[in-house]
Order: C-alpha cells, then sequence, then structure tokens
C-alpha cells in the first residue's frame, strides 16, 4: 500500500527523505505521479485538487499538511474517511514564537521606534507594565493553550475563549455566545487562533472590534477566512484598533492591490506562523498510517460536524 503526497507549497523531496530515515517500509508517491490508485490507501494534502481524494478507490485516511483542515473539508467531494490533523511539536513551538513576537511587539510599542528610526529621532515613550496588558485568545485547543501559557509566563494576564466550556490551569476561561462581549471587553491584545468553520468564518468584524476597549490591537495567526478586511481596515482607519499583526489572509497571496500591504499600522507576514517540518512531522504521519493499517483508529481524528 502507499501514500499519496498533494502540495504545491511543501517540498516531496524532504517528506520523501523523512519517511526513507524513520519509516522506510513507506511507500510514498506524489501527485500527479500516482501509480496505481488501487495501491493508495492514504493521502498526505494541503489544499488538494477537488475530486482527487474522491478518485482514489482504496483510501482510508486523509493526513492534512497542517494543523488546520478547512482546506480539506472545502471539497464538497470528499469521501467519508477519517481526516487527521497534524498535531506536531515543532510546529506548535513555532506558533508559540510567533504569537510571543507579535504581542511583544505591540506591547514594546516596536511600530512607535521604527518610525521614530525612520525619523531619525531619539524618543523614549512611557513603558507599559505587563501585568497591565491584557491578552486574550480565541482558540484554546492544543497551540491556543501552548500561546497562552507561554504568555502568562511572561507575566500577561492571559484570557481564553472557545465555543464550549473548559478549563485551563492559570487561564481566565470565557466560552458561548454569553462569553464573548466579557471576554473581548477585558482584552487589550487580541490573538485569534480559532479553526475555520461555517460558525467561525468572519468572526473578526465590525461587532467584535467595536467589543474591544479602545486602542486594541489584533493578531490574527490561524485563517484568513476569519477575518472580513473590509471591517479590519475601517477599524485601522477610524482609530478603534491600534493595529493589526496578520500571518493570514483571505486570498493568498495576496494581491500587490491590497491596501493591507501599505497600511502603516499593519505587519504582515506570509502564512509563515507554523510551518510544518517534516523531520518531525513524519513521525505522526507514520505512527497513525500503521494504526490504520493495523485496523486501529488514527489520532487527532477531525470531527467532520465541527471542522475541528
Amino acid at each position: 500500500m502507499a501514500i499519496l503526497f498533494a502540495s504545491s507549497v511543501d517540498d516531496p523531496e524532504a517528506w520523501r527523505a523523512a519517511f526513507a530515515a524513520r519509516a522506510p517500509d513507506v511507500d510514498m508517491r506524489v501527485w500527479p505521479e500516482t501509480g496505481s490508485l488501487a495501491d493508495i490507501d492514504a493521502a498526505l494534502v494541503w489544499r488538494p485538487e477537488a475530486g482527487m481524494l474522491a478518485g482514489l478507490p482504496a483510501l482510508k485516511v486523509v493526513f492534512s499538511l497542517g494543523a488546520g483542515v478547512d482546506h480539506i473539508f472545502a471539497d464538497d467531494t470528499l469521501p467519508g474517511v477519517p481526516v487527521v490533523r497534524l498535531v506536531d511539536p515543532a510546529l506548535t513551538s513555532q506558533m508559540v514564537e510567533y504569537v510571543a513576537l507579535a504581542v511583544l511587539h505591540r506591547h514594546r510599542r516596536m511600530d512607535d521606534y521604527r518610525a521614530f528610526q525612520a525619523r531619525r529621532e531619539w524618543r523614549q515613550l512611557p513603558a507599559c507594565d505587563t501585568a497591565s496588558r491584557r491578552v486574550g485568545i480565541m482558540g484554546l485547543g492544543e497551540i491556543g493553550r501552548a500561546c497562552a501559557n507561554a504568555l502568562a509566563g511572561l507575566g500577561f494576564p492571559v484570557a481564553g475563549w472557545r465555543r464550549g466550556p473548559g478549563r485551563v490551569d492559570g487561564i481566565e476561561c470565557f466560552h458561548g455566545a454569553d462569553g464573548l462581549a466579557p471576554f473581548l471587553a477585558r482584552t487589550d491584545i487580541l490573538v485569534c487562533l480559532l479553526p475555520l468553520t461555517r460558525l467561525t468564518e468572519g468572526i473578526l468584524d465590525a461587532a467584535l472590534f467595536a467589543g474591544l476597549p479602545p486602542d486594541a490591537y489584533v493578531v490574527n495567526a490561524s485563517r484568513g477566512g476569519l477575518q472580513v478586511e473590509a471591517d479590519l481596515m475601517a477599524a485601522l482607519d477610524s482609530g478603534r484598533l491600534s493595529g493589526a499583526w496578520l500571518d493570514v489572509c483571505r486570498h493568498e497571496p495576496l494581491p500587490p492591490s491590497s491596501p493591507l500591504w501599505r497600511h502603516p499600522r499593519v505587519t504582515l507576514t506570509p502564512h509563515i506562523a507554523g510551518q510544518v517540518l517534516p523531520e518531525t512531522a513524519v513521525e505522526q504521519v507514520a505512527d497513525n498510517l500503521r494504526r490504520v493499517r493495523a485496523g486501529l483508529a488514527p489520532r487527532h481524528v477531525v470531527d467532520p460536524a465541527r471542522g475541528y
């Protein structure tokens, strides 16, 4: 049996080398050079072509080349096999680093100091006590919890919001529609790590921004579909938001005509907050592949009804 690799952004040769080093029994094939389709019982994909997975008659499991799975469920022809999200400590560490970088950048007013440098202006601004800068994290999955704990360890008062009830030690937790308003009201820096589903699409909109304190800052390191970019621009232009740090956009690559490129209070990165490292991620994929072939359920299966 074989696993089919399909991605326009990930390096197939790096994955081939990782399988050869750590799971040499795995036969990896790269789309569209599939060989016999009847041999392929698993797929490792990022944004697969519509209908590709449905064309694999022996398919038993689909692995996402990332923590998110919305790119897989976007295919209406997706066969009814388990979809597995990637849970990799190296990817989680990268996300923690990225979120901490964005929060500290805002907290230490680095945009202002960069502007001073451009004007050759030696000027000091009043510092803000870390204990007074309230961070709120939307999404308390594995990555969200790790980010919350790291920021709390730096001394920030951290709260989290999620769809349903739950606890994270040391983190103030809110949930559901009733918990959103009080969560936003106590949040100076909002970090969005929600999965993209039909319930969360466009959640970062004018109404949400209006619920934040004046001068709030927004970090989106999850999916571009969560943000309404026209509302975001309006909130920035009006001063409702002090700035935004975006790793994701609704259309990627971001078109050159987008005003986000030029906005003085926007920091952009090209969807690099958490990048998959084949040498670490391959262990989970190989282990789950062996489980499936042994008739066992894979770990980290996504609930299709919830989309995560």
